[in-house]
């Protein structure tokens, strides 16, 4: 009787609707499970590499399965809570799996294809040919094997391949394509006695030995003495060998004498790049009566709540409260996540909980390279050492074992949302879907909360716990409105300041304090305008005007990235007259630093902050009193903790307000009200100055009484009436097509379709404020719809309407981007 074929569903990283399915060859010794990783084929010449899904018997019926080409390991490196998590994010987001897998894991586990290029030895080279192909094939023939992006750069461009395809044709070289594995562990040698002296009569033989050679018989001793004495020596304890050498950089020959004489074995040994450094590990604070009862009150909220939302005001000591729980989970044996909205806040938070979880906590973010993710991956995967991680959002799809707790801090914050490419996840949201999965718990923190996180709470979804007084009797900022139009009228302004925000910044310089100023915008001025004939240099790719950078002396597209360099005169006049217009950080620093000569100035926004380390430079100059007046955009604003802010200066709160978006209002009260909470010091109040041209707009008012509620109840009335979330769930259909014509032609008839299915719930189509990108023109559809419909349900009838455009001929070349829950 034969053995039914084994088959297994594999995710590839390519945006398929559907699983293909392979078959497991016969010579197979294990059958390989699901979440391994396998090399397989697809289409014609192809290889990816994928994850296991499923295994089964059951044999397709509309194509012939190919075999699996190997198997990567011999474990999952994704667990089955993972690919649960991940099916649910693909129903949700409505995306597919392919798409959830190639966000999910590091780069570094995932396998790319590399194109490599083999010169054929049996070319006889022509005369008279081009140099740059005379030069090329010199080099191919020297190297006789590599790779595309090696001959791009010994030419100096972008793509070699027109070159090649015209060498291949001649036959002087072959291509072909392999996957390559990213991921490489870092080693170093290490020395130990070898295995024959490792007995006390075989050492003592070695000293004698050595007797003549000081230098080496110190080397030996040094060894000894470094692995903790001659019981570890003869147990095969090592040592690096850079750590042997540090003391004496000259003896490497006498080393390499001892490795020859086979008393020193040396060996390559896999290191860890994060940092393991042992530090103190401090006990945890005090509570002050407020936080132990708002402590309290989480714990028993939890009994009964999956999720707490902790609505305690700036600088009320919610950090504390977030450390006393996270040991609490870690003493249970479970493991804590706590997510971040910005990379910046790691920097500040990371030292605080390493005093107190020393080697248990670790950091996960883009700014970390592929191989420290990965390594940062594979601990929790292998349950070794970490048992709190610390991160942004992409944190949530690591190997938890034993999640206990999610710790999701200033949840508000839109950074938690992942806009482009796909999955277009929220990590709050996702965060709390993840903990169910784990039976675990959640808490929300933040000073602002969401609206939608508010009503929650109000509707007993979720249970609601204030801290209402900051943390040792800190008072609440001073909060001063000064009327722009007004100062402006009377002459007052100096360039973008009021009057009352420097005197506010000359007082604080004065009484050796700093100064925090926020504008939302990077650059030195949005856009440069001719003073002639008022034309704006704009993208050649997207309907946007260039942002002005000054130091750079360039014109910078901040949707695309397109750069120029700025021009001298006017494009359409010739006039010299170009002018700047608005103002970013980068032209406040100028100014600032003429206004303030003898202040040191710093700048935080995402034009200084592109290296690993560079924010953890600028907030620990500015913790550490090295800068007096800090620059900064809205990553200033989130959670940061400096004890010496006395002023904070909002320099033009209208850029918040004055957005077409129903969330601009609750977005703006959240940026103002969190960036006026850096300011205080304790028995000392802080002061902010915000600068707007409509001090009388109720937003302001309610920022200035800080308070939230009445802000909420305005602004969830309006979204009750116009059917906004929270009563509704939004959808975006974004279609993007380089011709204008086709791309509404395609979008009037989606619409239909979609209006014939959902009826009144389908908006638009109608172009965003940015309407082409990339030199792609974009239309918008909007769905609305109440809670409670199926996101699998929605997911399907929407996939046929997409299904139907796309496979007509004139729309083949569309592109259809959902998201769901949009920002």
């Amino acid at each position: 009787m034969s053995v039914p074929e084994t088959f297994v569903d594999v995710i590839l990283p390519v945006p398929l609707p559907r699983l293909f399915t392979y078959s497991v060859p016969s010579d197979m010794a294990d059958i390989p499970e699901p979440g391994i990783r396998v090399v397989v084929p697809f289409g014609k010449k192809k290889q990816y590499s994928g994850i296991i899904f499923s295994v089964h018997k059951n044999k397709p019926k509309d194509y012939e399965t190919k075999p699996i080409l190997s198997v990567l390991e011999s474990s999952p490196i994704v667990t089955a809570a993972q690919l649960n998590f991940w099916e649910w994010m693909a129903e949700y987001y409505q995306c597919t799996l392919g798409e959830v897998y190639k966000a999910a894991l590091p780069s570094g586990l995932k396998l790319e294809s590399e194109t490599r290029v083999y010169y054929n030895p049996d070319y006889i080279q022509l005369d008279n040919l081009p140099e740059k192909t005379t030069k090329t094939l010199l080099f191919l023939s020297e190297k006789k094997v590599c790779t595309i992006q090696e001959i791009n750069t010994f030419l100096g461009q972008k793509s070699s391949m027109p070159l090649l395809h015209k060498l291949m044709e001649e036959g002087a070289v072959f291509v072909s394509e392999r996957l390559k594995e990213n991921y490489k562990a870092k080693t170093e040698n290490h020395l130990r006695i070898s295995e024959v002296f490792r007995t006390e009569t075989k050492l003592h033989e070695a000293f004698n030995l050595l007797e003549k050679a000081p230098r080496q018989l110190n080397l030996l001793m040094t060894l000894i003495q470094k692995t903790g004495g001659a019981g570890n020596a003869l147990k095969g304890k090592s040592i690096a060998r850079k750590d042997l050498l540090e003391e004496n950089s000259s003896a490497t020959a006498a080393l390499n004498e001892l490795i020859k004489k086979e008393i020193f074995e040396q060996f390559s040994r896999e290191v860890g790049r994060l940092d393991r450094s042992e530090d103190e590990i401090q006990q945890k604070n005090t509570f002050s009566p407020a936080q132990q009862k708002a402590y309290e009150e989480i714990e028993k909220s939890f009994n009964n709540q999956t999720v707490v939302l902790f609505h305690g005001v700036t600088s009320s000591g919610k950090t504390e409260i977030y450390i006393h729980l996270i040991e609490e989970h870690l003493s249970r044996g479970e493991q804590v996540l706590y997510l971040l909205p910005e990379i910046a806040l790691t920097t500040q938070i990371t030292t605080r909980l390493k005093r107190h979880f020393g080697n248990k906590l670790g950091i996960y973010h883009s700014k970390f390279s592929s191989e420290e993710r990965v390594e940062v991956y594979r601990d929790l995967l292998e349950n070794q050492n970490y048992k709190v991680i610390l991160g942004v959002r992409s944190s949530i799809f690591l190997p938890f074992h034993n999640l206990g707790l999610v710790i999701v801090d200033e949840e508000h914050e839109h950074s938690f949302k992942q806009f482009d490419p796909a999955p277009r996840y929220h990590a709050r949201d996702a965060g709390i879907m993840l903990a169910i999965k784990h039976n675990a718990k959640v808490l929300l923190g933040t000073a602002t909360p969401a609206i939608e996180s508010y009503y929650n709470a109000q509707k007993g979804k979720y249970a609601l716990v204030e801290l209402k007084t900051r943390h040792e009797d800190i008072q609440l900022p001073r909060i001063l409105v000064a009327d722009t139009r007004e100062a402006r009228r009377k002459k007052q302004m100096k360039s973008h300041f009021t009057p009352l925000l420097l005197e506010h910044i000359q007082q604080s310089l004065d009484n050796k304090q700093q100064v925090i100023l926020f504008q939302n915008r990077r650059g030195f001025s949005p856009f440069l305008e001719c003073s002639v004939c008022s034309w704006v240099p704009k993208c050649n790719y997207c309907d946007v005007s260039m942002t002005y950078h000054k130091k750079m002396n360039q014109l910078v597209c901040h949707y695309c990235g397109h750069t120029v360099t700025t021009p001298s005169t006017c494009n359409a006049c010739g006039s010299p007259s170009l002018s700047t217009q608005g103002f970013g950080t980068e032209k406040i620093e100028e100014e600032i630093k003429l206004m303030f000569p003898g202040a040191r100035v710093s700048r935080m926004d995402l034009d200084t902050t592109r290296s690993k380390k560079s924010y953890q430079k600028i907030i620990s100059d500015f913790e550490d009193g090295k800068v007096d007046i800090l620059i900064g955009t809205q990553m200033i604003t989130k959670g940061l903790d400096f004890d010496n802010v006395s002023v904070v200066g909002i320099l033009n709160a209208d850029n918040m307000l004055n957005i077409p978006d129903f969330r601009a209002f609750e977005r703006g009260f959240q940026m103002m009200a969190q960036v006026s909470g850096r300011a205080g010091r304790k028995n000392k109040q802080g002061t902010v100055v915000l600068q707007t041209s409509s001090p009388d707009h109720p937003i302001i008012g309610y920022v200035v009484e800080n308070d939230y509620q009445t802000m909420y109840r305005t602004q969830i009335e309006e979204r009750q009436l116009y059917k906004y979330p929270p009563y509704y769930r939004l959808i975006n259909l974004t279609l993007r097509h380089k011709n204008k014509g086709i791309v509404e032609k395609a979008a009037d008839e989606l619409a239909a379709r979609l209006r014939a299915i959902f009826g009144e719930r389908v908006l638009g189509p109608q172009e965003p404020p940015v309407a082409r990108v990339q030199n792609l023109y974009l239309t918008r559809i909007i769905l609305k719809f109440e809670k409670g419909h199926a996101p699998s349900y929605v997911k399907q009838l929407m996939n046929d309407a997409t299904n139907a455009i796309l496979s007509q001929p004139q729309w083949k070349y569309i592109t259809i981007q959902t998201d769901v829950d949009p920002l």
